[in-house]
């Protein structure tokens, strides 16, 4: 990674230095105020919409910053990255507009849909590498391309003028918050919008208190701060892609740690429940990142006596940052899916039965209760004599009525086997 040598950390003022150079190349996003959250919360609930950033995300602010400071030899020579959605669009728009070449490296799996956006943005300006594996094997690629061809290495979140340009938040916040407001509630992935608007707010307002948010499948600064050092997690959830980092950087960790109120860990499945929520009801079409500020505000936030322990008593408006709105529309089933199940709703079972006429239709009448509805079925022959168990989903109209179908299924003939979201079997056959 490049770094212009007079830049050693991130201050207040390279913040506000950056927010100048991104006059006129960012949006200034609106602060909306959400009423289905202020219901839920009881106290004043605002979404900072990054979703309607350029390129639908934050990203694009740290990424120019970073490339508007490159030298004229280091834009002739170009530019470097690794990622798979919103880093990438960010780059390939810094890349268009400075006239500077881009190579984003993508792993294998990401959807053709983000290459075409990617494409967009970019234009003649941006070349994609797919890479057969995983994130982390195209970004080893990807400074390794930059070492050896000198081209500038731009960093999603490790580098100070990637985090002062993510920080820029922060001072639009300070002109479009309420004066009482109490907390802010920002996303982490590998915490470079964390430690940029913990640094531009902690000098600007003080008294608020600043909040991260992780999923539980990728808490790495949350275990960061439990080891007192950041540390690599043994495995990543990639579900909420844009927060699926394995260990937290160093700059914005040491940024984190001396500063930050907390660090919430939220769970997936709350996470897809919030999405939909604001889609259905906010009219926010959010990433699962975009979703983790909200979906910590309700889970903490909504019981008096949490909300006072962690706010220190304050008792003002709450800001919760949507950090993107990059969705791909095919990933609505799973969403649907994981909300259901944390919401105790949707139950998977194997089923024998035995094989006696007319098991199915006591199953049908006798085990499901009046409002149970079956939204899987798949039943394996497995010979002319024999029959494996079946495949049964089940969606219930209140999570209580688990416990009244579970007491009919063990008092049929029938032999059921629950299957839990935590088993290896869950994972392979759901």
């Amino acid at each position: 990674m490049t770094t212009p040598h007079n830049i050693t950390l991130v201050s207040p003022q390279l913040v506000d230095s950056t927010a100048t150079v991104l006059q006129g190349i960012v949006r200034e996003t609106p602060l909306d105020l959400s009423a289905r959250l202020t219901n839920a919360i009881d106290t004043r609930v605002y979404l900072k919409r990054e979703d309607t950033q350029k390129c639908r995300s934050f990203k694009v602010r740290g990424a120019y910053a970073r490339m508007a400071a490159l030298s004229p030899t280091e834009r002739e020579r170009g530019v470097v990255c690794a990622s798979a959605g919103n880093h990438a669009q960010g780059v390939a728009y810094a890349c268009s507009h400075l006239h500077v070449r881009g190579t984003i490296y993508l792993p294998s799996n990401t959807p053709r849909q983000k290459r075409n956006r990617i494409a967009d943005i970019g234009g003649a300006w941006v070349e994609q590498v797919i890479v057969d594996g995983t994130f982390d094997k195209a970004n080893a690629l990807a400074q390794e391309a930059a070492r050896v061809s000198g081209r500038t290495y731009v960093h999603p979140y490790d580098d100070p003028l990637t985090i002062a340009g993510q920080g820029t938040i922060g001072v639009e916040l300070d002109r479009q918050m309420p004066a009482d407001t109490a907390a802010v509630l920002v996303p982490v992935g590998g915490g470079g919008l964390l430690a940029g608007v913990l640094t531009s707010l902690q000098a600007r307002r003080p008294g608020i208190k600043i909040i991260g948010v992780e999923p539980v499948g990728a808490a790495s600064m949350r275990a960061a701060l439990d080891a007192g050092q950041p540390v690599r997690l043994d495995s990543v959830d990639p579900f909420v892609d844009g927060t699926a980092v394995g260990q937290i950087g160093t700059l914005p960790f040491d940024t984190v740690i001396a500063q930050v109120d907390d660090v919430l860990v939220v769970p997936e499945g709350a996470v897809c429940t919030e999405m939909l929520e604001l889609y259905q009801s906010d009219g926010v079409i959010a990433e699962p990142a975009g979703a983790l500020a909200s979906t910590a505000a309700l889970h903490f936030l909504a019981n008096r006596d949490v909300r006072e322990r962690l706010l220190g008593g304050k008792d003002g408006a709450i800001v919760c940052l949507v950090s993107g709105g990059n969705n791909d529309l095919t990933r609505y089933a799973e969403i649907m899916e994981r909300s259901l199940r944390h919401e105790g709703l949707r139950h998977y079972f194997l089923v024998t039965f035995p094989q006696q006429p007319g098991m199915l239709r006591m199953f049908l009448e006798d085990v499901l209760g009046p409002h149970d509805d079956i939204v899987h079925f798949e039943y394996t022959k497995k010979n002319n004599r024999d029959s494996g168990p079946a495949l049964v989903g089940i969606d219930l109209s209140c999570k209580d009525d688990i416990h009244p179908l579970r007491r009919r299924m063990e008092a049929s003939p029938l032999h059921v086997e629950e299957l839990q979201a935590d088993s290896d079997f869950y994972r392979l056959v759901i």
